[in-house]
């Protein structure tokens, strides 16, 4: 999603589609029209609900933890062990900000500080079973939310769907699954 941010941002246009593997995608829709007023507000009334999934879904463990303290936890669970250095920069945050946060995740027992084995002088970050139950049930809530959506749909609407999203996330430039920290949104 940032690259996509930073594209737009930069250039004031759309990025090119993308492959999974970040390269341009040249067999896709090579001759792209721009979007209709329709297209765009069918998009956004579809973001609308996702966000409120997502919203929904922090709900659940909001007596637990913020919000930037969820986003630290979903880092973690998307990179494994990491310094605070690295979380900074994956939640998109300030380091002091995510030192107090992180300070109340160790409290909270959601996270553990280990040794760096190939720095002595760094500590890493963990999640801890704690903090990982959390994650898992954030993750649960908006599995369950959009299998709800999707259940009331059509197989066939569903197969077009999914297909739209993955050309959709392409174009963008969505990061892969494997990072979808930014957002707190993983698998």
């Amino acid at each position: 999603m940032f690259a996509f941010r930073k594209c737009v941002r930069h250039t004031g246009s759309m990025p090119a589609k993308r492959a999974a593997s970040g390269r341009v995608d040249t067999k896709v829709d090579t001759e792209p029209e721009q979007p209709g007023v329709e297209e765009v507000d069918a998009v956004l009334v579809a973001c609308r609900s996702l966000v409120a999934i997502s919203a929904w879904s922090v709900e659940a463990v909001a007596d637990e933890v913020d919000l930037v303290q969820l986003r630290i936890l979903v880092v973690l669970a998307t990179r494994g062990a990491a310094s605070l250095k690295d979380v900074a920069q994956a939640a998109r945050l300030h380091l002091t900000r995510a030192s107090r946060s992180c300070e109340r995740l160790v409290a909270k027992k959601l996270i553990t500080r280990i040794d760096d084995p190939a720095d002595r002088r760094v500590l890493q970050l963990r999640l801890s079973p704690a903090g990982e139950a959390i994650v898992r049930k954030v993750m649960n809530a908006r599995r369950d939310a959009v299998a709800a959506v999707l259940a009331v749909m059509s197989t066939t609407r569903r197969t077009e769907l999914v297909r739209s999203l993955r050309a959709f996330a392409a174009a963008s430039g969505e990061i892969g699954d494997g990072d979808l920290s930014s957002l707190a949104w993983t698998q």
